[in-house]
């Protein structure tokens, strides 16, 4: 390359950058129209813009100044470059980034008349092909992605052998094709708002085929949610009327015309306006229907009166209240369908909020005398089996009402999805229908098979459904979402995270530090899509309880390109759906960040623990609290929830890498060491104290029919002074944990020691299994054994900052009730820790004085929910009232119940249910224990029982851990087993498949 050259190819690399970015277009614009083109409409800087906001003349003078600059860019780098026309298109490629990067366009002028200079044959062939495709096919997406396939096409056909101008023009039609990913059309803005001699022009390059079937793929954002979801339950396979929709400033004339109607065939006319069924508001009710639309002169009015009814005072009125935009609306035309029976159907009930119920309202005849609220409507209630879903479908034994035949049609002709319906469940078991009428049984069984099938589709989400049944097919007419069922809580993975009944204080530390660490992962992932998901939102407190939103997350993993269920998937085994592949490649960039993240996690930490936590941790322990005022407290609470924040990310990441690891990997769970978790460390240290003391003990100083005396025989004995020194060393070694390591308001082993005398105890008189050597690993097995010990090395650290917090809070209250701010011991946990703040910064005298009476509000509603029989593990909307939990009595244990194995084996024994570690019972290798969670703090408990039921949990929660450390089976996840099950009854439990059996 001459000096020459270099010289040109650094002039083309800055200099066409910045000639691209030039704004010409927006000068033009504002000389002769005084309008700035970046701030109307979409803002996009472009010809059609130009057009479209300044009318002809503008939008002409705008070609011919972007059609120069392409020019420009292809003759600077033909002087420069005379025999390489490969940069004649490198050229084109930097304008078009500048034109990106500053000028707020695309581009596509400045290529198209580039190209006119750099090869005329390719240009004028891609005119002639793709305006006659254009022309003929009329959909802009498809004429675009046509142009950019056929400029390398055709030059690749006219030069074969010119290989680096062929990778370079594929290079450019790649960019340019990402723009109009990344950049607004303002062909979408509505053609009458144009100016007037654009029009015309906006009309033909919208690509708006004149008449749009709903068989289309629909964007929501352009004709509406109605539309578009019936557009793709109609993909789907469910029999959805024929239509057609008028998207938002189009031309009616040509589908009055086109569209058959007459009396024989009668069209309806609905709404689909912008904003309209949409997750948060569905507009029901508010704009204009008009049915029995019979002749053309009729079609075009019914149109006229659906578009105005956008402009009602009512219909602004709502939109205004629930804070929606004035858009535009679409009109969707279909087929009238007449009904023999008809109405409305609730997947879960928006009243009652029954898991297990559709609720259907029905009357023979058309839909829209029950949606229109002038007559009552017949109501049924169909609970389907907690196995799901069977798929009954319509029978012949549905009753002659009218006189159309309703002996359904076979399902091969059916517009319905058939294989999806019926296979919902295979359980065989029928549904349960409440409810008299004209509507035949088997019609409302079939409709609440659709309604939960479309939940299903709509990722959980639950269905408000229109439906008719016109004597032979079951009509699908409208779905949207319940708003009223908004958001889904569930008490699935959050009970494991942080269990049991959660004081104030707890909860205000655990939920913004969760949270927020969610909130930094899923950002990894989505960069600026994050933007507007309230992160905070991600888990609340019902009934003293954690719930995590799923439907946030559910959003949040579909954005991320991962199916919904993701979250369950990691952490508690369940099964894991294939994501759309297109939402998953453009993840894939946020996805490999995370991994990385993933990757170096065991660096990170050590990196993290060496400069932070264990400087932290050691400044802690050396500096006893009690020795601190008020406000130093205070700095030291601080100083541990800034330590947190940086744990609660490995808290949170390590355990699902692993879970992540040892799926992918398929280690099975005997196959690991579990020694570096701090229960099973714990139980280990203790075990081996007690065998190494055994020997000191006589037979009869070990009296196992009183435990508690064993420890008054040791500090007898001379001997075993050590013994109790070391017994001290191990509450200062393990101290920091408690029966629930997350849980602030739970005093620790070290507050508390009896539970771990009594283990020890245990220990002498019944010595638990010697320990195995773990065998030698497979290589698949180190790599998820890595993660297991680290998970082990974050849960000591975060464990041990959670202590200390606790212990600050204590001495912080010890000081509060000298001073008479606070009367009884537990009370600080009662208080957020921003009242805790206000109170130290004596800057609220309200909260002050209404502190007594703030507590023991707060203690009692814990009291009250602590009365709870069962709460539910999932609820939609508001949470039930607690009036109405508490009626609703618990039932029985079934003969078999399923849950997850987490440890295997098989044992038969005797019931004993323990709601919490107040009063530790007698047990032995023939006790079942059923618990409602277990924690490291359990593990005293656990080592002497000879099998394990939890309410909540999963394989890889403390309690599961520490059963397959002895050999114990465990059954994690019955929900409500505390309230089922009862002390004496005899079960048999099988840790391997998860099966629970009750024999007598």
């Amino acid at each position: 390359m001459t000096l020459t050259q270099v010289w040109g190819a650094l002039l083309i690399f800055i200099l066409c950058p910045l000639l691209g970015g030039l704004p010409l277009i927006s000068w033009i614009t504002y000389l002769l129209t005084r309008r700035q083109l970046s701030q109307v409409g979409t803002g996009n800087v472009s010809v059609s813009a130009a057009f479209y906001h300044g009318g002809r003349w503008v939008g002409i003078l705008a070609v011919l100044s972007e059609a120069l600059k392409g020019i420009a860019a292809v003759l600077l780098a033909r002087y420069f470059f005379p025999r390489e026309p490969t940069w004649e298109i490198i050229a084109l490629i930097m304008l078009v980034m500048g034109r990106y990067w500053m000028g707020k366009g695309a581009g596509t002028t400045n290529v198209v008349w580039g190209f006119v200079v750099h090869e005329w044959r390719v240009a004028l062939l891609v005119f002639l092909i793709g305006g006659i495709g254009f022309t003929i096919i009329r959909d802009r997406t498809t004429g675009r992605i046509g142009v950019l396939v056929l400029f390398p096409l055709i030059l690749a056909l006219l030069h074969p052998d010119d290989f680096a101008r062929i990778v370079s023009a594929i290079a450019l039609g790649l960019i340019i094709g990402w723009i109009y990913q990344k950049i607004p059309d303002d062909l979408d803005l509505p053609t009458e708002q144009a100016k007037s001699e654009s029009q015309s022009v906006f009309h033909f390059f919208r690509g708006d085929k004149a008449i749009i079937p709903l068989e289309r793929e629909l964007d929501p954002q352009k004709v509406g949610a109605k539309a578009a979801t019936l557009s793709q339950l109609k993909r789907w396979g469910y029999a959805v009327p024929k239509g057609w929709v008028l998207p938002p400033g189009d031309d009616m004339e040509p589908l009055v015309k086109y569209l058959p109607v007459s009396e024989s065939e009668p069209l309806v006319v609905r709404s689909s306006a912008i904003g309209e069924d949409a997750a948060l508001s569905s507009a029901a009710g508010q704009y204009q229907t008009v049915l029995q639309v019979t002749s053309r002169p009729a079609l075009q009015e019914a149109i006229t009166q659906v578009l105005a009814s956008y402009h009602n005072p009512a219909a602004r009125g709502y939109r205004r209240s629930r804070d929606l935009p004035d858009t535009a609306m679409a009109v969707l035309i279909q087929k009238q369908i007449q009904g023999v029976f008809s109405g409305v159907a609730f997947s879960r009930d928006p009243i009652q909020q029954k898991q297990d119920t559709v609720v259907i309202e029905g009357l023979p005849g058309d839909a829209t005398r029950i949606v229109s609220g002038q007559v009552t409507p017949e109501q049924y209630r169909v609970s389907f089996p907690e196995s799901g879903l069977v798929g009954a479908g319509l029978t012949d034994n549905i009753q002659e009402k009218t006189d159309n035949s309703t002996k359904p049609a076979p399902q091969e002709e059916s517009g319905s999805n058939v294989e999806t319906r019926h296979g919902a469940s295979g359980s065989g078991e029928t549904a349960q229908v409440e409810g008299q009428g004209d509507v035949p049984s088997a019609l409302v069984q079939e409709v609440a098979i659709l309604a939960r099938e479309l939940e299903d589709r709509y990722h959980g989400i639950p269905q408000d459904i229109e439906w008719t049944y016109d004597g032979q097919q079951l009509w699908l007419l409208q779905a949207r979402p319940i708003t009223n069922l908004q958001p889904i809580w569930t008490r699935k993975i959050a009970a494991e995270v942080i269990p049991g009944l959660i004081r104030p204080l707890t909860w205000s530390i655990n939920r913004p530090l969760t949270c927020g660490v969610w909130g930094e992962i899923f950002t990894i992932v989505l960069k600026e899509r994050a933007q507007g998901l309230e992160f905070n939102q991600t888990a609340t407190l019902h009934y003293a309880r954690a719930y995590f939103n799923a439907t946030l997350l559910g959003d949040i993993f579909r954005r991320m390109g991962l199916p919904p269920e993701s979250l369950e998937f990691l952490t508690r085994g369940a099964k894991f759906s294939k994501p759309p592949l297109k939402c998953t490649l453009r993840n894939l960039p946020g996805l490999f960040r995370l991994l990385g993240r993933e990757w170096n996690l065991d660096k990170d930490f050590e990196q993290d623990y060496q400069h932070h936590f264990a400087p932290a941790l050691s400044q802690l322990q050396e500096q006893p609290v009690s020795e601190l005022s008020d406000a130093e407290i205070l700095e030291r609470v601080n100083q541990i929830l800034s330590e947190l924040q940086r744990a609660t990310y490995y808290s949170i990441l390590a355990p699902l890498s692993l879970s992540l690891r040892q799926a992918l990997l398929k280690v099975k769970d005997k196959e690991l060491d579990n020694s570096q978790t701090p229960e099973i460390a714990s139980l280990r240290s203790l075990a081996q104290l007690a065998h190494d003391t055994r020997h000191l003990l006589s037979p009869k100083q070990i009296n196992c029919d009183n435990r508690a005396s064993v420890f008054t025989s040791l500090s007898e004995i001379p001997d075993a002074q050590s013994v109790l020194e070391q017994f001290d060393q191990f509450l200062t070694q393990y101290g920091y944990l408690s029966d629930v390591a997350t849980d602030i308001a739970v005093p620790t082993w070290k507050e508390d020691p009896r539970p771990i005398r009594q283990l020890f105890a245990q220990f002498l008189c019944d010595p638990p299994p010697a320990t195995k050597p773990p065998k030698r690993q497979r290589w698949k097995a180190e790599v998820v054994q890595a993660r297991l010990n680290l998970k082990g090395q974050v849960t000591e650290v975060y464990s041990q900052f959670l202590a200390q917090l606790r212990w600050s809070f204590v001495e912080l209250e010890k000081h509060w009730l000298k001073s008479g701010l606070l009367s009884e011991a537990g009370d600080i946990f009662f208080l957020e820790f921003a009242e805790i703040q206000r109170l130290m910064a004596e800057t609220d005298g309200v909260l002050r004085e209404e502190l007594p009476r703030l507590i023991n509000y707060r203690r009692s509603l814990l009291d009250e929910h602590r009365q709870l029989v069962s709460v539910p593990p999932l609820f939609y909307g508001n949470p039930p009232a607690v009036s109405l939990l508490m009626q609703t009595q618990s039932e029985p244990a079934q003969q078999r119940l399923v849950g997850i194995g987490a440890s295997a084996g098989q044992v038969e024994g005797w019931v004993r249910v323990l709601d919490n570690l107040q009063s530790v019972p007698e047990i032995d290798r023939q006790t079942i224990l059923v618990v409602p969670y277990t924690d490291s703090g359990w593990a005293p408990l656990l080592a002497r029982a000879g099998g394990l039921i939890a309410e909540v949990g999963g394989r890889l929660s403390h309690g599961a851990i520490v059963a397959r450390e002895y050999g114990i089976p465990a059954v994690m996840d019955i929900h409500n087993a505390t309230q089922m099950f009862r002390n004496g009854q005899r079960v048999r439990i099988d840790g391997q498949s998860g099966i629970v059996e009750v024999l007598e």
